[in-house]
């Protein structure tokens, strides 16, 4: 994820409802891998009450074709195989009981079973050694808080080797630092690495660690820091920056800082400013060993049609960024009224592919997207039968492509 978060709202209906894709867009097709169904066992997840208004503190990630889900409802995280069978279990035993094969783990044995006492899980991620990393909140008397920046610290990034052993957790600082505030997304790298995003007042920090948990980089990204919006004349141009996400490379000491550009928008007859519009999108690659900006790569918008009173306008809207593969290519997002449009843009920029991904929002209550690092994109959905897993094969797309 990023992994990636989406619950469906009310900030999407007006897409959902009225509007249409300005062109045709091939679909890549879906394939649905396993469900889970909900409740108290170990295979099972906890949702509460879906009909509920509140955060759901559900996520997955998906690795080699194994699932991983942090379940904080359950206060449980499972790792699965792509046809949902439960292989590993990381439980709080004071919310789950009776776990089947519990202390039953041993080189022979095809399941693993490991208590552990979470509070309220985050999102995750593993590495190629199947080391987890999952975010966690600490108890309250041992939270702090930032005065002077006014922020919650009470986040921690816990760690378990492959064979399930806890090993320790990291703070801002590595092992046992200072907690994090509210942490955005957390990735590996090909090296093993761990860059923990976090959101804060100013804008978002990277936390880039080595692979034995000790901080290589701290790395703040405010709307002040971005490159700035150039007019034809290469002055500054008067325009709005929000700095959307922040994602590492899989093998550089590189951030890519997705930046959103604003401009305002004047009423012709009034001659005075009427709002403010979406301008374009910069993905801004930073090098943290020198911290100086890379020249900045512009992603096309997603185009979307509305039709009033026989009148049809054309409007731009930012794709959010989804993450990066291992061989580079950037992918982007964005929900419409079919599903969604993904947007793979090669690192440099020299090709870009559109594809859609056919979900029906309706049946959806909550939902979380992940990008694997070989390209795969892949789902779970919550819906109020059951939850299913899915994934879309875009890296034999992008493989088509590089063998071209």
């Amino acid at each position: 994820m990023k992994k990636f978060i989406l619950i469906v709202s009310c900030v999407f209906s007006f897409l959902l409802i009225s509007c249409s894709k300005s062109n045709q867009v091939h679909s890549v097709n879906e394939n649905a891998l396993f469900t889970l169904g909900y409740g108290s066992f170990e295979d099972e997840l906890n949702l509460f009450d879906l009909a509920r208004n509140g955060t759901i503190s559900t996520y997955m990630t998906m690795r080699d074709g194994f699932f991983y889900i942090a379940n904080g409802e359950a206060k449980k995280i499972l790792e699965l195989n792509s046809y949902g069978d439960l292989l590993s279990l990381y439980y709080n035993d004071e919310y789950l009981k009776d776990v089947a094969f519990a202390g039953k783990n041993s080189i022979s044995s095809t399941k693993k079973a490991i208590s552990y006492p979470f509070s309220t899980l985050g999102p995750l991620a593993v590495d190629s050694r199947k080391y987890i990393y999952a975010v966690d909140t600490l108890p309250t008397e041992r939270q702090e808080r930032d005065a002077s920046n006014r922020l919650l610290l009470s986040l921690v990034v816990l760690r378990f080797d492959s064979n399930g052993k806890f090993i320790d957790y990291l703070g801002q600082q590595g092992p046992g630092g200072t907690p994090f505030p509210y942490i955005k997304n957390i990735y590996t790298t090909r090296e093993n690495e761990l860059v923990v995003v976090c959101t804060t007042n100013e804008g978002l920090v990277a936390y880039w660690f080595n692979v034995d948990g000790f901080l290589l980089y701290t790395v703040p990204v405010s709307k002040n820091t971005v490159p700035k919006l150039k007019t034809n004349e290469n002055e500054e141009a008067p325009a709005y920056v929000s700095v959307e996400n922040i994602i590492p490379d899989c093998s550089e000491h590189k951030l890519y800082v997705k930046v959103d550009y604003y401009m305002a928008s004047m009423d012709s007859a009034l001659k005075v400013q009427s709002g403010i519009d979406y301008y374009t999108t910069f993905l801004c690659p930073l090098n943290v060993d020198t911290a100086l900006y890379d020249e900045p790569l512009e992603i096309p918008p997603y185009e979307y049609s509305v039709t009033e009173n026989l009148t049809k306008e054309i409007y731009n809207l930012p794709f959010d960024f989804l993450g990066v593969t291992e061989n580079g290519w950037f992918f982007f997002i964005v929900p419409n009224e079919e599903g969604f449009i993904v947007q793979m843009v090669q690192p440099d920029g020299q090709r870009i592919v559109k594809r859609a991904l056919s979900v029906d929002h309706s049946k959806n209550l909550y939902y979380t997207l992940s990008l694997s690092g070989n390209g795969i994109i892949s789902g779970l959905f919550v819906r109020n039968e059951n939850a299913q897993a899915v994934w879309w094969r875009t890296d034999s797309l992008l493989a088509s492509f590089i063998n071209q």
